[in-house]
Parts: structure tokens; C-alpha cells; sequence
């Protein structure tokens, strides 16, 4: 239907596949966005944009995110080298944590198999390669981030309605969240922690 230019039905029966729990690919949260830029509905576009980017990370869907994000004036999308190298680097995560768990296993195994002729610089240097993994796998995940969906939604210094009000987000705003306390999200904003409502706020999963 999307191929033969029918793009608001089509989008329709995407998003009851999505509301019914059902898998969808990057092309589909694509054609979403697509369909939610054409209505001018550009937080729900960069929303699509994100899930198709969390699930695939390509260069072109992080260009047209910040692009959008420039064009409405939003914070959260840049547009740098180290952007685009975290990108590249997000694209083959999971392959080489894969590879990097695979070595461990077998390296396990073959020491434990010649655990009495193993000598402890071999026991030694596994413990370092899985110390190395495990930094690997814990410090260099994907950050966890969100989107703002509602517009003059506040920014505070602490997770109450009577902390010190730092700035208002507008809906699309991206942040980094950090974690989570009661009915507040902490998310990283300008080098500082904030603290935004949870209803404020949409995950990207």
C-alpha cells in the first residue's frame, strides 16, 4: 500500500501492529516518520525516527533526525564527527560484543579442560580479558534517552515540584536519561542533571 502511494492507510495499519505488540522493522518506523513529517507532526516523526535508529543506527536516519531537530530548534541532535563515530561504532556493537563473549566462553573452556598444565599468567590474562569485556559490555552500551512529549514541558534541579526550575523543553527535545526517582526521570541537560516529569517524557526502547 505505501509502495502504491497510499501512505495514510498504510500508516494506519502500521501503528495497530505496533499498538498490538507486534515487531516492526526500521523500514516501517521509517515510513511512520515519514508519514508524521508530512502532517507536520514533528515530534511524533523524530519519535519513529528514534526507535528506527535504536534498532538500526545509520548515518542518513541520524542526518534527517538533526536536520528536523535544527529546522524546529531542538537540543539533543548533534551533528559531529564524534556523533557520527558513535553511530558507526552503535552499528557493530552487538556483533562485537557477540564475538567478544564467544572468545571468553571458548578461552574458558580450554583453560578449564587444561586447568593443570595452565599456568596463572594464563589464568591472569583471561581475568583481564574479561574485565576488559565487562567494561565493554557496561561502559560503552547505548545510553538510554528520551524524548520530550509535550511541549513547555519544565526542567528542574531536583525531582520536585519545588526545586529550582532550570528551563523549559519543548516536545522532541532529546535528552540522556540517567535514571529514576518516583515520578521523575533524571536525564543529563547541558552537562548538568535535570529532572523532567515521567509523563513528560517518552523512552526509546
Amino acid at each position: 500500500m505505501f509502495d502504491a502511494g497510499q501512505a495514510e492507510p498504510a500508516y494506519q495499519l502500521y501503528r495497530q501492529i505496533r499498538e498490538q505488540g507486534g515487531h516492526q522493522s526500521p523500514q516501517q518506523l521509517l515510513r511512520m516518520a515519514y508519514v508524521q513529517e508530512g502532517r507536520n507532526q514533528y515530534p511524533a516523526a523524530l519519535y519513529y525516527l528514534s526507535l528506527a535508529q535504536a534498532g538500526q543506527p545509520r548515518q542518513d536516519t541520524w542526518r534527517k533526525m538533526a536536520a528536523l531537530a535544527q529546522e524546529h530548534r531542538l537540543t539533543g541532535y548533534p551533528d559531529t564527527w564524534r556523533q557520527s563515530l558513535t553511530i558507526t561504532f552503535r552499528r557493530y556493537y552487538n556483533r562485537l560484543l557477540q564475538g567478544l563473549l564467544v572468545v571468553a566462553v571458548v578461552a574458558g573452556t580450554l583453560l578449564l579442560v587444561r586447568r593443570r598444565t595452565a599456568g596463572r599468567a594464563w589464568w591472569t590474562a583471561y581475568g583481564a580479558y574479561l574485565a576488559a569485556t565487562a567494561v565493554f559490555l557496561n561502559l560503552l552500551a547505548p545510553p538510554r534517552v528520551g524524548l520530550v512529549a509535550r511541549s513547555h514541558a519544565a526542567l528542574m534541579a531536583g525531582p520536585s515540584a519545588g526545586a529550582a526550575w532550570l528551563t523549559t523543553a519543548a516536545a522532541g527535545d532529546r535528552f540522556a536519561v540517567q535514571g529514576k526517582q518516583d515520578i521523575w526521570y533524571r536525564v543529563r541537560w547541558k552537562g548538568q542533571d535535570a529532572y523532567i516529569r515521567t509523563p513528560d517524557l517518552v523512552l526509546i526502547d
